[in-house]
């Protein structure tokens, strides 16, 4: 890449399961993840909320700074919190019900 050519970078937040906000946008090189996100309009709202540490942003699925420097190409990513453990969700979604076990029992589908 030549220096001063300007940078593709992609902008993702998911503000909800199964919905996903994306932009594409040129920026000049030597840009920022700060500068993706003033820039992008879904975006700029939330820049406040990345500062304040209520959203966390990375590049690429791994966690960074607003200062972090931009390479061409790059995804920046907007992180909402986590409202369950996903540890914890797998396992509550594993775990059979009583009122299951009671009937596998009685099929003769589960074993003590």
């Amino acid at each position: 890449m030549e220096a001063g050519s300007p940078l593709h970078i992609e902008v993702v937040f998911c503000p909800g399961p199964g919905a996903a906000q994306q932009a594409v946008l040129q920026l000049p090189a030597g840009s920022c993840v700060a500068d993706a996100l003033r820039e992008c309009a879904f975006a700029a709202p939330m820049a406040a909320a990345v500062i304040d540490g209520a959203l966390s942003v990375g590049r690429w699925g791994r966690l960074c700074g607003i200062d972090q420097p931009l390479r061409d190409g790059d995804r920046v990513e907007l992180y909402r919190p986590l409202r369950v453990d996903p540890k914890d969700a797998r396992r509550q979604r594993q775990r059979p019900t009583l009122k299951q076990q009671r009937q596998q029992r009685l099929s003769g589908n589960l074993r003590r």
